[in-house]
């Protein structure tokens, strides 16, 4: 069982910034990938980023360019730094975890989310 506890969301205006973490716990894998999705109201859970523990980041196109995805797999804690914000990046970000398929052929856990509302 895995937990995820995010935090760091809120309010901010367009061009602002604001940076999220997670924090994971519990019976983490030493190879594993996590990261953020979000789902603006009326669309779908799509991904923001991740990032594996071996330092392999994916981004959305839309977000590449403002932001950066940030592990320390000491503290088992993945962070977004938000940069830029548009309104379009309303939405819940929600934490996530995986594992590889020769870790119990794979399991994926979700954080509860945070609300990031970019608005002026």
């Amino acid at each position: 069982q895995v937990q995820l506890v995010e935090s760091g969301g809120g309010l901010v205006q367009p061009g602002g910034s604001l940076r999220l973490s997670c924090a994971a716990s519990g019976s983490i894998a030493d190879s594993n990938t996590m990261g953020w999705y979000r789902q603006a109201p009326g669309k779908e859970r799509d991904l923001v980023a991740t990032m594996t523990s071996g330092s392999i980041t994916n981004y959305a196109h839309s977000v590449k360019d403002r932001f950066t995805i940030s592990r320390d797999n000491a503290k088992n804690t993945v962070y977004l730094q938000m940069n830029s914000l548009k309104s379009e990046d309303t939405a819940v970000y929600y934490c996530y975890y995986t594992t590889p398929y020769y870790y119990r052929y794979g399991v994926t856990y979700w954080g509860k989310g945070t609300l990031v509302t970019v608005s002026s």
